[in-house]
């Protein structure tokens, strides 16, 4: 890691960023992973390792900011109330210290001060947010991508460990989360049924839990044998307990199951031993758990922590420590992404790692490889740290070793057009750009999936074969299908019905978010946080067009206003204005633009009608009252954007003390400033 430049450290953040998203949607959306666990905790690890390394790079559309994946479109979409994010990870005590200096630092406490956490055993199943309404359930919704859900209220209505109606007074309104999952007898009970039925086999308890809960037949799931564990308070009309320790008591008294292991500390010192106690235990419970979940017990501090990117601050999952396994490379293969990125995947002969087959190891670019020294044919140590790693540890010196060095290669592997890598970066890339038959592929891919276009029908394998056959050669080409519908009618699996629904699904899309829209383009380094962030600071997207073209012009106003976006790096600048600096892509832009009906503006994620909504906001100076993550963390819950520097367009310039060269320019500008005390009269706080 240490000898990674920045610009390689960057380049491999954003292949992991991109590949990561893919394998989320595999997993989340139709319960059907392309790779193992293992595998894919690799990737994980390797991210985290990263973004630990380089903290200045960490990615707007890091994997720690995102959630699951959007809704399948088999059940209708139910959004959350509150946003239904994921946890962050901690691997060891070094980890967990962390969190808690963390958490400490953001609200301002010393270390002396009192600091309750709840200790629970993380759940390796499915989680779900339960509505009631005046005690009834009155809806039950799949995570999702965090926001929005799949509506799966008729299934959940099957588990016996679901109330239908709360047992004593409740909020008017709340939202109920927990943990969907199946025991290790009844995943082998159902396996076996399933087996002598001649039906499909799960490969573990977790994903029979998911695919029992997600069928569109509920008498299905009446039949599979499901529980859930409460544990969590989405929105709430009012709050039923000031501590989280007490809000599971108040589960309890409701009717739900709560985890029996669950258990208050009153120190973050009592945590390991507490850990050490659950992993001892591990082997004898009668389901799956893969780590401890730590959380902060105030929920007033809890509020106040709030959230960063997908994971809240007063919560952790402390895994469970590596288990190892060796086994053979049997290939090094190569993959081509949409960015031209070459990079080396090692084929191992299957090894079971903590009950999980690992088949497959990313090994990220061509260094790793000599690094580590791995050859074909070698012997190699996998590791899966906490069930949530795998990666290649060490070449095993003592075993027969692989007959020759892998050499990287010098052309693509698809279009043998010439690789090379440029000074400075890891990666090494293939030059064809969009005459390489992989990288356009790729990108049409991108454009039509989920978190872009979203074009039902239209997936990887029918992209490719449209691709191959001429049928569409640029996102235009998509929206240009509807008039070959006759056409493609008459193609090999295809027929009248699939034709029209496929134009159905193109011409619905022909309206888009410009979030959607910017992310859908597949520019370097702009995932989909990184997307809104872009269209949250334009809004309409004839403003972000023509600012971008601006942009192009080093020194311009549009270029220092780029810039100044929080999250919005030189690298992710210069990646735009390359991208707006190519006639094609202006053009092609152009195309697309044609083809569409209405491009959405966008507004403000909270607060659409207060006072700080869309407002741009700088904070500068020493803040006395709040620390600065959590004053930003409120501004941007109220609606508010918060720039790096003061400009023109600069709404709103907060002064703690000893304001200096912002607060001079706030005064120059004529731009309104605040003290902090203002600040917090504003927002409420």
């Amino acid at each position: 890691m240490s000898d990674l430049t920045p610009t390689e450290a960057a380049a491999e953040l954003e292949r992991l960023a991109a590949e990561i998203a893919r394998h989320d949607r595999a997993y989340h959306e139709h319960d059907a992973p392309e790779i193992t666990d293992a595998e894919y905790d690799a990737l994980r690890a390797r991210n985290n390792a990263l973004e630990a390394s380089f903290p200045d790079l960490v990615r707007p559309d890091s994997p720690n900011r995102r959630v699951g994946a959007t809704a399948a479109s088999g059940f209708a979409k139910a959004a959350h109330g509150a946003p239904m994010l994921s946890l962050d990870n901690a691997f060891n005590a070094e980890d967990f210290s962390g969190f808690i200096d963390r958490a400490r630092r953001f609200l301002g406490l010393p270390v002396e001060a009192p600091l309750a956490l709840v200790g629970e055993p993380k759940i390796d199943g499915l989680s779900v947010s339960l509505t009631y309404e005046n005690g009834q359930l009155t809806r039950a919704a799949t995570r999702g991508d965090g926001m929005v859900g799949e509506d799966v209220t008729a299934n959940i209505r099957t588990l016996n460990s679901v109330p239908h109606t709360l047992a004593g007074p409740a909020p008017a309104h709340i939202e109920i989360r927990g943990e969907v999952f199946m025991t290790k007898a009844d995943f082998l009970a159902l396996n076996t049924a399933q087996e002598e039925a001649g039906d499909k086999i799960f490969a573990n308890p977790r994903n029979a839990a998911a695919g029992s809960l997600r069928q569109l037949d509920a008498t299905i799931t009446a039949g599979r044998p499901l529980s859930m564990f409460a544990y969590a308070m989405g929105q709430a009309s009012a709050r039923p307990a000031a501590t989280h320790s007490a809000w599971l008591e108040q589960l309890r008294a409701w009717g739900f199951a709560v985890n029996p292991l669950s258990r208050l500390l009153a120190t973050p010192e009592e945590a390991p031993a507490f850990h050490a106690d659950i992993a001892a235990a591990r082997a004898t419970l009668p389901y799956d758990i893969d780590g401890v979940v730590y959380k902060i017990d105030d929920l007033a501090l809890q509020s106040r922590l709030g959230f960063v990117g997908r994971a809240p601050r007063w919560a952790v999952a402390w895994k469970f420590p590596a288990e190892q396994a060796t086994t053979v490379v049997e290939d090094i293969a190569v993959q081509v992404g949409r960015t031209g990125a070459l990079t080396p995947l090692a084929h191992l002969r299957p090894v079971n790692v903590g009950g999980v087959l690992v088949a497959r190891a990313t090994l990220h670019n061509e260094d790793e490889i000599a690094r580590l020294g791995v050859r074909v044919g070698d012997t190699v140590v996998i590791q899966r740290a906490g069930d949530v790693i795998p990666q290649v540890v060490q070449v095993v010196e003592t075993a027969p070793r692989g007959p020759a060095a892998w050499q990287p290669l010098t052309h693509c592997p698809v279009c043998q057009s010439l690789a090379i890598r440029a000074p400075g970066e890891v990666v090494r890339r293939c030059t064809g750009g969009l005459t390489c038959r992989a990288q356009v592929e790729e990108r049409l891919i991108h454009f039509a999936s989920r978190g872009a276009f979203d074009i039902e029908g239209l997936g990887e394998k029918t992209v490719r074969e449209f691709h191959a056959d001429g049928l569409i050669a640029s996102p235009a080409d998509i929206f240009r299908l509807p008039a070959r519908e006759a056409e493609i009618a008459t193609r090999e699996g295809w027929g009248a019905l699939s034709a029209r629904n496929l134009t159905a699904a193109i011409e619905a899309r022909r309206t888009i978010a410009l979030a959607r829209l910017i992310f859908s383009l597949g520019i370097r380094r702009i995932g989909e946080q990184n997307a809104r962030l872009l269209a949250r600071h334009y809004g309409t997207y004839e403003n972000w067009a023509t600012q971008m073209e601006q942009a192009v012009i080093i020194g311009s106003e549009a270029r220092s206003d780029l810039g100044s976006i929080t999250g919005i790096g030189g690298a992710i600048a210069d990646e735009l204005t390359a991208f707006f600096a190519e006639q094609h892509n202006r053009e092609t832009l152009a195309e697309l633009r044609a083809e569409l009906r209405t491009i959405e503006p966008a507004t403000a994620p909270a607060a659409a009608n207060g006072a700080l909504a869309g407002k741009i906001v700088v904070f500068t100076g020493t803040l006395t009252t709040m620390t600065r993550p959590e004053a930003k963390a409120l501004a941007e819950s109220l609606g508010a954007r918060v720039t790096d520097s003061v400009s023109k367009k600069t709404d709103l310039v907060v002064l703690g003390a000893d304001a200096g060269s912002k607060a001079k320019k706030a005064a120059e500008l004529g731009v309104r400033t605040v003290s902090e005390q203002e600040w917090r009269d504003m927002a409420g706080a």
